[in-house]
């Protein structure tokens, strides 16, 4: 049961998510729903809406629905059990032969899988860098290109591909665009609204906040035929996400609004100081008007410019590596997006062809104290 009025902000809805309210007990927080199956009606339908755990839950609907309102979806949102399963099934949607252009600098994870493993199910894959629209328009093959895959702003180097410019040139060549919005959030970016035919989120990281919970969304423009075979499917591979963590998630969601502007606040604050660092040769962050994305990304983010920067510390990789193991507050850990600051050498992790420099440290801002934050990387950083 739900009391919301549309004329709510997004920011409303989310704290009380949706103004749902039980309506067995009346309780404010809804309940877990935890059952594989349901009771047959005696005309031998489902009036319920329910048949099985594996294609639908209760409580994966209602995170659901938060997460579609705020990418004002008009297709709905879709939760799966980890991001990569949920950027995996809009590749697996596509037919043997289909051509997909997608970033030079992605979360690398899933370019590994896109070149390792699409092309063996007869995808074809070329990377580019997105940002550079000529690139890109000239890396799409109109009728063969079916998909266009951004990540904006791009992991670890926070590259900015302008969304409404590149869906202009996706959808002339007759391709579909999908956007990886993971770093930014839908209270920053709304890529739908910019053209985006689907969002993809590792709702692991910003959505979740809390690094308890490993899940994906997708977020659709439109209830077409591809939607309905991406449902398909997280259908068919058992990819939904499991009611507690759908839980967790959509407790994490609450706070989101309070949580990312603490965030983006505190990163903010870092670049412009970080800029200033003896030893810190660049600071790579949307935000700095310094940062050759930074026009596009003012004009398609909206109250921020995200939560995550890098560093490039300028006595080189050995000396980012002791930068590292010598902070304090800050937590050597992957991940991102949580209230915990995390700081990783992003090189050592993906190893051998990543295009992310040695000499880079991937900064995960948190919501703990700016002074603190600074104060313990500046002193790692001084000890060279």
């Amino acid at each position: 049961m739900s009391h919301a009025p549309r004329h709510w902000s997004k920011k409303s809805l989310a704290a009380q998510a949706l103004g749902h309210v039980d309506p067995i007990t009346k309780a404010v927080v809804p309940p877990i729903h935890v059952a594989t199956t349901y009771i047959r009606d005696e005309d031998n339908q489902y009036s319920s809406g329910y048949v099985y755990g594996r294609p639908d839950n209760a409580t994966v609907r209602e995170a659901e629905a938060v997460i579609a309102m705020l990418e004002e979806a008009q297709a709905g949102a879709l939760l799966f059990s980890s991001g990569m399963a949920a950027a995996t099934a809009v590749f697996g949607a596509l037919d043997p032969g289909d051509h997909i252009v997608a970033p030079t600098v992605m979360y690398w994870a899933l370019r590994r899988w896109l070149s390792e493993e699409a092309t063996r199910w007869g995808l074809k894959v070329d990377f580019v860098a997105t940002d550079d629209l000529a690139a890109l328009k000239q890396a799409v093959r109109p009728g063969q290109t079916k998909l266009v895959w951004l990540e904006t702003p791009s992991n670890p180097l926070w590259t900015i591909t302008d969304i409404a410019a590149a869906a202009e040139i996706a959808h002339a060549a007759g391709a579909r665009l999908a956007v990886d919005s993971t770093a930014s959030s839908p209270v920053v970016t709304r890529p739908l609204s910019l053209g985006a035919d689907v969002v993809m989120h590792a709702a692991t990281k910003v959505l979740n906040g809390h690094s308890d919970v490993i899940a994906g969304a997708l977020a659709g423009a439109k209830a077409d035929a591809f939607w309905a075979r991406i449902q398909r499917i997280r259908s068919g591979n058992g990819a939904i996400l499991g009611p507690f963590e759908a839980y967790l998630l959509m407790r994490g969601m609450r706070t989101l609004h309070v949580r990312i502007n603490a965030q983006m606040a505190n990163a903010g604050d870092l670049a412009r100081r970080l800029s200033a660092h003896p030893a810190v040769a660049q600071v790579l962050y949307p935000g700095l008007p310094e940062h050759p994305g930074h026009a596009v990304a003012a004009r398609q983010m909206t109250g921020g410019f995200g939560t995550m920067l890098s560093i490039r510390v300028a006595a080189g990789e050995a000396a980012a590596i002791r930068t590292a193991a010598r902070v304090g507050l800050w937590k050597r850990a992957t991940s991102l997006g949580g209230v915990e600051s995390l700081i990783e050498h992003r090189a050592s992790i993906e190893g051998p062809g990543t295009p992310c420099p040695p000499d880079l440290l991937r900064l995960s801002v948190g919501i703990e104290d700016a002074d603190d934050l600074f104060a313990d990387l500046d002193q790692a950083l001084q000890q060279g």
